[in-house]
């Protein structure tokens, strides 16, 4: 099999990339149980990662309810999972090489929306392929989660995924386009379908645990020195506030935030706040066909 631009070392770099987050998620998922905190399974899929000598792509999402995307615990946070319905997006990256992928646990009862997603996924995936445009994908997702009576999320979209950088062209909508690129032997793209039963607009949340670095800049504070020290360690991709060490340390993010050398990811969130599932997965387009690096994980209950 042929993957275009991509070197053997590539290739194997993302599929044990996609292994080692395949096994993080069928573990982390049935520990999202009303009783256990978000910091609980967040921390230890995170730990999973490290001790499996791979890096975290960007900290793990739990993102609850009308929550979409960018929800991650805080330092202390005891939030205990209740009756909800949760998404839970993990990344993985071994020498750079990412593994995207997501599930819902539902415990609303929604079990529909939930599957929505989930078969959404399962049409785009068996759609892509070389030469195939991105609109003919989002068009496959979004002819799944109507036929369940529900909304794409319009707004969110999947993506490409390159060597230390979790969100590239091409954008894969949820949603049918005339107009789009084609899919194209070596790349490596994330597909995230979105079903809600609200409108389908996420906007901006109040929250913010998530950061990233924007640019190298000499500050004069000595704990937010301290802090871009921590966060040089990171290898720009998005970081949790949790992850940094010490008393006042976010207090040194929000001064780093102020002067633009990072920034924050807020909560996305339905407009409605109606409930949003996801389902995501990670493939490499071949010359003939695709591989999905994160397949095993375990489908919906």
């Amino acid at each position: 099999m042929s993957y275009g631009s991509l070197d053997d070392d590539a290739v194997a770099s993302y599929r044990e990339a996609g292994d080692i987050l395949v096994d993080a998620m069928n573990e982390a998922r049935e520990m999202v149980d009303p009783g256990r905190t978000h910091l609980e399974v967040a921390e230890w899929a995170e730990d999973y990662i490290r001790e499996h000598d791979a890096g975290i792509a960007f900290p793990v999402n739990l993102s609850i309810d009308e929550e979409a995307s960018h929800a991650t615990p805080g330092r202390d946070d005891d939030t205990e999972f209740g009756e909800e319905m949760v998404c839970l997006d993990i990344g993985v990256h071994v020498d750079g090489y990412i593994a995207d992928a997501a599930v819902t646990v539902d415990h609303t009862g929604n079990t529909e929306l939930a599957e929505a997603a989930e078969m959404a996924l399962e049409a785009a995936v068996d759609e892509a392929g070389p030469g195939v445009e991105v609109g003919t994908v989002g068009a496959a997702i979004e002819d799944v989660i109507r036929g369940y009576g529900f909304t794409p999320v319009l707004n969110l979209s999947g993506h490409g995924v390159q060597r230390y950088d979790a969100h590239t062209g091409p954008n894969v909508p949820n949603r049918g386009v005339d107009r789009s690129v084609e899919l194209e032997p070596g790349q490596v793209v994330a597909i995230e379908p979105f079903a809600t039963d609200g409108r389908g607009k996420v906007g901006e949340g109040t929250s913010e645990e998530i950061f990233e670095l924007q640019r190298e800049k000499s500050v004069r504070d000595r704990r937010a020195r301290q802090a871009l020290e921590e966060i040089s360690e990171f290898d720009d991709l998005p970081f949790a506030a949790r992850w940094l060490e010490g008393d006042g340390a976010e207090m040194a993010l929000q001064r780093l935030k102020r002067q633009n050398i990072v920034k924050g990811y807020p909560v996305l969130k339905e407009a409605d706040d109606a409930l949003v599932s996801q389902a995501e997965h990670t493939l490499i387009v071949t010359e003939d066909g695709i591989e999905v690096t994160t397949a095993g994980i375990h489908s919906f209950d």
